[in-house]
């Protein structure tokens, strides 16, 4: 079987600082970031719970960061960047924006986030949610073609977490789906069969006891 576990980046500078944080304007991890990616990395060195194949990351600076902070652990891997794993991405407009600045600007925009139109626009010039579902599941079945067999670990987003989700319990694409995905936290699926997964847990972040709570996200 196919084993799929996904990381979500550690605290990031861009949540920090309370701006969209696309593809150019990510800076990585923050101090607290950087503790929680360490925290894992020494879960996973002192445990020996996951064996990987595979190590994947986004393009992200701070999916990239955290992969490289815990690579160790998983006997040093190469890691693959593929920017299909990408967060929900901005475009160029909102990228960088403050997140008050974003609201106050496209006010419209901002409501759209609770609607149920994957097809509407949620940021001038970028993705919409179906062109990101779209693009998070083409990624899924790439990654299964190229490593079927294999334990995957890859290094991505809250919002990437999501869309995967939604695809392996066949949810709707938006709405009546709230979770809230910590950072460091490991989300893991066995493809059991084909278009059949198994979830063996959602947002374990034991690792993470005793840190000071992250900065929530807008």
């Amino acid at each position: 079987m196919t084993r799929l576990i996904l990381v979500r980046h550690g605290e990031s500078n861009v949540t920090v600082q309370r701006i969209i944080g696309g593809p150019r304007t990510c800076t990585g991890l923050s101090d607290l970031g950087r503790q929680q990616a360490e925290r894992l990395r020494d879960r996973w060195a002192s445990t020996g719970e996951v064996e990987a194949d595979v190590l994947i990351a986004s393009q992200y600076p701070r999916a990239y960061e955290t992969a490289q902070i815990v690579a160790p652990a998983l006997g040093d891997l190469p890691i693959v960047r593929d920017d299909g794993w990408g967060e929900h991405e901005p475009g160029p407009v909102c990228d960088g924006m403050s997140y008050q600045a974003f609201v106050d600007t496209y006010p419209d925009l901002s409501s759209r986030w609770d609607v149920h139109d994957p097809f509407a626009t949620t940021f001038p010039e970028g993705e919409t949610v179906a062109a990101f579902q779209f693009r998070v599941g083409s990624t899924v079945r790439r990654t299964l073609d190229q490593h079927e067999g294999r334990t995957i670990v890859v290094a991505c987003h809250g919002g990437v977490v999501d869309a995967v989700l939604r695809l392996a319990l066949k949810s709707p694409a938006m709405g009546a789906f709230e979770i809230n995905t910590v950072n460091t936290s490991i989300t893991e699926l066995l493809l059991v069969k084909p278009s059949t997964w198994r979830l063996v847990r959602y947002n374990d972040h034991a690792h993470l006891a005793g840190l000071p709570p992250a900065t929530r996200p807008a």
